[in-house]
């Protein structure tokens, strides 16, 4: 079965650093778009960052260009999300997305690591 574990969330000072991980397993990775979410308390989930299968074309919210970069390791399964000068509104649980995967089609969800900016 597909699953999805993020790691790598924690406490984190403004202007800090984190590179968050998701290990993928059950169903063919390279061939995968994947994505970073993220949902602050109150608010919606939000894509944050989406890499295509290949790792050829990355996308980001706007709020983060210049700070976050994903990036992608198909021989070992897993996506990143490397996390510079994090903000106080950065505090979320990030989850890690698999999009449109395999006949069916579907999406599939980590469980989320939180990570709290905070002074």
């Amino acid at each position: 079965q597909v699953q999805l574990v993020e790691s790598g969330g924690g406490l984190v000072q403004p202007g800090g650093s984190l590179r968050l991980s998701c290990a993928a397993s059950g169903f063919t990775f390279s061939s995968v778009t994947m994505s970073w979410y993220r949902q602050a308390p109150g608010k919606e989930r939000e894509r944050v960052a989406s890499i295509s299968y290949a790792g050829g074309s990355r996308t980001y919210t706007d709020s983060v260009k210049g700070r976050f970069t994903i990036s992608r390791d198909n021989d070992k399964n897993a996506v990143y999300l490397q996390m510079n000068n994090l903000k106080l509104e950065d505090t979320a649980v990030y989850y890690c997305k698999a999009v449109n995967v395999g006949r069916g089609g579907n999406d599939y969800w980590g469980q989320g690591t939180q990570v709290t900016v905070s002074s």
